[in-house]
């Protein structure tokens, strides 16, 4: 196998010159454990210069897809995902005219019921060798088993449900920490840092919201005094609003996605409600800030066991070249999804051109990506214990740093 170590580089040439997996292991036909880099293949000598990506992948009618919510209320967290993807392919594709990637977009809207329609669809196409996604936990659910039977690799920059790894699902894979993870840092944090002495939950009844909640409410154990459901697609939570004005409680979690927390953010406030407001990673979208309007959005307290990418040692360059072709600064899970597309592009660079031979490479590969250095378990999680915490000051969506195990 072609072993590769992480090199800082310095991105000038190209759009993503020192950043782009390319042909990081061509002509390696072995299905051994490598590690691949997300920095240009080049030698230690020259690993201080700015180097255009490396060369030399051959293929033909391969396609990647993204599947995630490119339109409706989630496409705020879909459209960072399709450009992270994006900003992968791209410079591979201008690296290797003998390998052209082809960039298949597949708008879930995140909805659970559309994504087997989708699975089928790509399952049905042969060029389409792996999958950045999907993007939910829901459409993950409900999507794979189609690609399980398939064999087509699915890696997921999003998607956080704990057992979506307990399912059998052969090809699911994930690059960040799951909500088993998440949820109880979000505990930690309420508990070491805002020191309730009661609190809230409610939840959004999806698949990832409620699973959130779940653990968030077992973890707070006696601390919560008021839980509820609400329907994301409703526009009046005044039942939830009443129960938790008149529990009186300090402190407030909703699990799920960022329209829905913003309408119900907007309306405790409007009630009164001055507890400190606490979410999860689907809602970390500016969208949040639009839905809630910015006196009831400042100050609340978002989790992600996604990293700022501002904070990386290889995140400057990442967010520059990203900030350079999109003309906005890297979203929620944008970092991950570069990842997850350039993992698969290091095994195709690597010769791995059929679904079998490129899953069985994602099952043994160690990468070393921009948010961590990414090794599979045998059910597709990636070894990540960190949760991150959020806040929103002055309507921007500020890192305030790892919360502490």
């Amino acid at each position: 196998n072609n072993i590769m170590r992480k090199q800082g580089m310095r991105l000038g040439v190209a759009l993503i010159a020192g950043f782009a997996l390319v042909a990081a292991a061509c002509g390696d036909d072995s299905s051994g454990d490598s590690t691949t880099s997300a920095a240009a293949v080049v030698t230690t000598a020259a690993a201080d210069t700015t180097a255009a990506p490396a060369t030399g992948a051959k293929c033909e009618g391969v396609t990647i897809a993204m599947q995630g919510p490119l339109t409706g209320d989630a496409a705020g967290l879909g459209k960072p995902i399709e450009q992270g993807t994006d900003l992968a392919i791209s410079p591979f594709n201008a690296a290797n005219p003998d390998c052209q990637i082809k960039y298949q977009k597949e708008d879930s809207q995140g909805d659970p019921a559309q994504a087997p329609a989708i699975a089928k669809k790509l399952v049905a196409q042969k060029d389409v060798l792996g999958v950045v996604g999907p993007a939910f936990s829901g459409e993950s659910d409900a999507s794979g088993p189609t690609y399980s039977e398939a064999g087509l690799v699915t890696v997921s920059p999003s998607a956080t449900r704990v057992d979506l790894t307990t399912k059998g699902y052969k090809s699911f894979h994930r690059v960040l920490g799951t909500d088993g993870v998440q949820g109880p840092g979000i505990a930690r944090y309420i508990v070491n840092v805002l020191k309730p002495t009661s609190a809230a939950v409610i939840d959004d009844a999806s698949a990832y919201g409620k699973g959130l909640a779940d653990i968030v409410a077992a973890t707070l154990g006696a601390t919560v005094t008021v839980t509820d459901q609400i329907d994301p697609k409703a526009q009046d939570y005044s039942a939830a609003v009443t129960k938790v004005k008149d529990g009186d409680v300090d402190v407030v979690f909703f699990g799920g996605y960022y329209e829905a927390a913003g309408r119900l953010a907007k309306q405790l406030r409007d009630a009164g409600v001055e507890a400190t407001l606490v979410f999860g990673d689907g809602v970390k979208d500016a969208g949040f800030m639009t839905a809630a309007g910015p006196a009831a959005a400042e100050g609340a307290i978002i989790t992600c066991t996604c990293a700022d990418a501002s904070t990386l040692p290889a995140g400057a360059d990442f967010v520059t070249a990203y900030t350079a072709k999109y003309g906005e600064a890297p979203g929620t899970y944008a970092a991950e999804s570069f990842d997850a597309a350039n993992l698969l592009l290091s095994g195709i660079a690597a010769g791995k051109l059929d679904r079998a031979s490129l899953l069985a490479y994602v099952k043994g590969v160690t990468y070393d990506g921009i948010t961590k250095t990414i090794k599979f378990t045998d059910v597709g999680e990636v070894d990540s214990t960190s949760t991150y915490a959020f806040q929103v000051k002055g309507g921007a969506i500020v890192g305030i740093g790892e919360i502490p195990s």
